[in-house]
């Protein structure tokens, strides 16, 4: 294991990016190359910092208010009778822990959700509620699920950016190569050609 993955290892997974980082992965990274300091995870709290300093035989700092302040972790729940079908907590769940369809309810699953509360403020009808976490759900099976969670949403949102972006190269590439043969196009170019030339 790289310093980065034992680093990983004991980070909570909420993939919240409370740290400054998008997830917890990029911030383990970021701590192992020297360029964060351990005290930005607000969720991983006091006995989380404790955890980093141990592995890295550093001074246990305080958390960094900037990052937010430690407090027990909460889940997300979808008030389905108000719930607008928008999708855009989906969009927001790191984790794909929330599922449904456009114009359709949706609903939390429970078990996969980390508590990182980014779904509160996406949702424009304040139909998420938190509700305190169970406490068998903060241990490390949960918290490596997640990470195969994050990791897996993070591929597919690439795979279809890059899908989508040798679309939009592919239509660019007939639209030029159509504009370079359009016959029109062509018979404006040498009309105003002609009325260029020098006159006698």
């Amino acid at each position: 294991m790289t310093l980065a993955d034992r680093i990983d290892a004991l980070l909570p997974q909420t993939q919240c990016e409370q740290c400054g980082y998008h997830g917890c992965r990029p911030y383990a990274e970021a701590i192992a190359n020297g360029e964060a300091p351990i005290n930005q995870c607000p969720p991983g709290g006091a006995a989380g910092i404790a955890k980093l300093a141990a592995l890295l035989q550093r001074p246990i700092l305080p958390l960094n208010p900037e990052h937010g302040v430690e407090k027990p972790r909460m889940l997300a729940r979808i008030v389905e009778a108000d719930c607008i079908g928008c999708t855009r907590c989906i969009q927001a769940c790191p984790v794909d822990a929330i599922v449904g369809a456009s114009k359709l309810m949706h609903t939390v699953l429970a078990d996969d959700c980390t508590g990182c509360e980014l779904c509160v403020p996406a949702c424009p009808v304040d139909c998420i509620v938190l509700e305190p976490m169970p406490a068998v759900q903060i241990d490390a099976a949960h918290a490596d699920a997640a990470r195969t969670h994050f990791q897996r949403r993070e591929a597919r949102l690439w795979r279809w950016q890059a899908e989508r972006e040798a679309e939009l190269a592919a239509r660019k590439a007939a639209v030029d190569g159509a504009a370079r043969h359009n016959p029109v196009l062509e018979a404006l170019a040498r009309a105003k050609a002609r009325q260029e030339e020098p006159k006698p």
